[in-house]
This record gives C-alpha cells, structure tokens and sequence, in this order.
C-alpha cells in the first residue's frame, strides 16, 4: 500500500502527496523527521524551505517532472517542482543541482503558484 502524507500551505490549503520508491531512504528520513517545517522561497516554479533532514545523495538528478517533492542535499531543503525554474531548458523543471525525487503531488500541482516568499509550509503525516 502506497504510503501518502499533507503537505500544507498558508495561501493553498492541504494538497495530498504519495511517496515513490526511488529514493527510499530519503524517503524514510524525511517520513521520520515529520511535521516538518519550514518558511518558503520561491525559484521560478519551485518552492523550498531548510528542514533538520541531513540525507546524502540517493539517486540525485536535476531534471524533474510538474509536481515532485524532493530533498535537496546541498541546502538540507524540501524542494516542491510545479513549472519551469530559472534554469530550465522549456517547461520542464530542473533543480540548481541534484534532488532525491521522494514523492509526488496528487492533483494540480499549480496550486502552489500562490505560495510566496516567508509563507509557512508542513509537511506531515496523514
């Protein structure tokens, strides 16, 4: 049974997320870590916000799809992917650099084009 956990936002409400088995021990460091959170920055069509998660690379990659949630190493950031960021090549998203992919967005995604800089995001369990 696929495993699912809220992600809220000030300007959006609570959107429903399901964890993928790409990244599973990223996956089970953030699910242990929760509620997590965080105040958003924007990036283009990406949000993302510092969590207490320290996880090393698992399957890193940059190019992503409409709707992801992933770790960001580097910044010990969640990282949630709704459109094209800055370094995008067309409307794909891409991150600055390589993300463990944990979990996607159930629903529209675009939702969180409302969220702006400072606003309170959790993630948390169902």
């Amino acid at each position: 049974m696929a495993k699912h956990f809220t992600i809220w936002a000030e300007r959006v409400g609570s959107v429903q997320a399901e964890v993928g088995s790409e990244n599973p021990n990223t996956a089970e460091l953030i699910l242990k870590a929760f509620p997590i959170i965080g105040k958003a920055n924007r990036w283009g069509d990406e949000i993302y916000f510092s969590t207490p998660v320290n996880a090393k690379e698992e399957n890193g990659r940059v190019d992503v799809e409409v709707g992801s949630v992933a770790y960001w190493p580097p910044g010990k950031a969640i990282c949630i992917f709704f459109g094209p960021t800055p370094v995008s090549v067309g409307r794909t998203p891409r991150a600055a650099s390589e993300v463990n992919v944990f979990a996607k967005i159930l629903g529209d995604s675009a939702a969180f084009k409302k969220v702006r800089d400072g606003d309170e995001v959790k993630l948390q369990s169902d």
